[in-house]
């Protein structure tokens, strides 16, 4: 007898063929594809599947739920989506593999994107962290090595380039954390300290890890060069020089018409040789920690340096206008997503412009003050995105889906909420813009694929048991900006 029946479903295999009828069986943790009268078949629970797509679990290619999953780890914002799977460690912000002093100072740093551990936790090594969420969270973690753990433990918040010795400790600990379970390494270069890095960083990094199957992500390096397509070229250099498989975070600019050009630079790659993917959310919004505003330079040293140097007259005039956003975007569309402490979250909801009106104060105090006051806890959505960028690029057959979701606050992107449904119900079914199977393919087998999980990601006997039925002619996305925090239907 079977475990579970879902009986005459449609099923969409995650290979991006055609659907077909069918009923999935489950026995303990694996799948039994049924075609044909499954009327005689016994199952402690049947469910009739007929109105239903059953699908591969979802494959999340960017998120950020790492100390916020152990603190809840029912996690209904993404297993109610349908994600099974989340990758974690991305834009190289993440907390293994670090020596316990240093990683107190980047659970400061990180607070706003991923607020706190429980209390009495700790850990030193990728498998001791991973080790936290075995058999204790509703879903599957996979984790990449993040290039400020390592980049801290090597050399500190240094600005500066390595030693030959500390480079060398970097991929001493790039290579450990892969054997420990990490897929990869992933960097975020719009972030200190990964900032302070160059390419042939990177490369070396990325070469430490080529033999042991490891691949390379990265948030790129928006300041670099023409600030739109460089940085991104940076990342195909990486892949060209190292030889390891190279994916792009959140792959987006805001600019008008860039989306052609976005996907001309991938196919360039690729037919050169490169492996190139990239990943990327529906909504046309950004989100990150507020300190990520200020200069580089004000961040050497780590947090306790950047929190005195705040307090300095003398560094908030060289800040000066340095806390603008590129692109001539102006901060009105800056709106607070998170505050850490209880008496300023009447702020969460509305834009960095209007709580430097309310202060009286130019923006740059306005956003000292701030960080000074909640100890660097301040978070923020950039509703400054592309609509028409997001669908160009969508299409492209490298592009697979992630939420970037961050969990913290009450007013996060409803991209942490709603991504896949959002997909499923805008793009395939109100738009058109994607076959269902193409989609779905973008959320299963194509991340597995680019993860090395053989297990996972298709539905086909013998296969993991992670499996997603939804309504098609319902499935949609409710999480709004006003109200992000709203499971979908169907």
């Amino acid at each position: 007898m079977l475990d579970l029946l879902l009986k005459d479903a449609r099923v969409v295999d995650g290979t991006g063929q055609t659907w077909f009828w069918a009923s999935v069986g489950v026995e303990g943790d694996q799948v039994t594809v049924m075609r044909g009268d499954a009327s005689s078949i016994q199952a402690s629970r049947i469910i009739d599947a007929s109105r239903y797509v059953v699908c591969p679990g979802f494959i999340d290619m960017h998120s950020h739920s790492e100390l916020m999953l152990l603190g809840d780890p029912r996690h209904e914002a993404k297993v109610r989506q349908g994600v099974t799977t989340e990758l974690m460690g991305l834009d190289g912000l993440s907390y293994a593999p670090i020596s316990p002093p240093k990683l107190e100072q980047l659970l400061v740093y990180l607070a706003a994107v991923n607020g706190t551990p429980p209390s009495g936790v700790g850990w030193s090594t990728v498998r001791e962290f991973l080790d936290l969420f075995d058999e204790r969270v509703a879903c599957n973690v996979a984790y990449m090595v993040p290039h400020a753990a390592i980049r801290i433990e090597a050399m500190g918040w240094e600005d500066r380039l390595p030693t030959e010795t500390e480079l060398n400790r970097m991929r001493e600990l790039a290579t450990q954390g892969m054997r420990d379970g990490a897929f990869g390494f992933a960097t975020g270069l719009t972030y200190a300290p990964g900032a302070y890095s160059d390419t042939d960083e990177l490369v070396a990094v990325c070469d430490a890890i080529k033999n042991l199957g490891g691949i390379y992500m990265t948030h790129a390096r928006y300041s670099l060069g023409d600030r739109l397509l460089d940085p991104f070229r940076e990342v195909v250099t990486v892949g060209r020089r190292s030889g390891v498989p190279v994916h792009i975070s959140h792959y987006h600019n805001p600019v008008d018409g860039m989306g052609q050009q976005m996907i001309d630079l991938v196919d360039d790659g690729r037919n050169e040789g490169i492996d190139v993917t990239f990943d990327q959310y529906p909504y046309a919004a950004a989100s990150t920690i507020l300190h990520s505003l200020l200069p580089y330079w004000v961040h050497a040293g780590g947090p306790s340096a950047l929190l005195q140097r705040l307090q300095d007259r003398n560094v908030r005039e060289q800040i000066g206008d340095a806390v603008n956003p590129m692109w001539g975007l102006t901060l009105d569309h800056y709106i607070f997503s998170h505050v850490g402490s209880d008496k300023n979250k009447e702020w969460e909801g509305r834009s960095l412009t209007d709580l430097s009106k309310a202060k009286g104060t130019p923006m740059v105090d306005t956003i000292c003050d701030f960080l000074l006051e909640e100890n660097l806890e301040v978070a923020f959505v950039a509703r400054t995105g592309n609509p028409d960028n997001i669908r160009k690029i969508a299409q492209h057959p490298a592009q697979m889906v992630g939420s970037d979701g961050i969990l913290t606050g009450d007013m996060p992107n409803p991209r942490t909420y709603g991504t896949f449904p959002y997909v499923l119900g805008q793009f395939v079914r109100e738009e058109g813009l994607l076959r269902l199977e193409d989609a779905v393919r973008k959320m299963t087998s194509m991340p597995a694929q680019r993860l090395g999980l053989k297990d996972r990601g298709i539905l086909r006997d013998g296969m993991k048991a992670d499996i997603v039925a939804f309504d098609p002619d319902r499935v949609e996305a409710r999480a709004t900006f006003d109200d992000p925090k709203q499971y979908q239907r169907g």
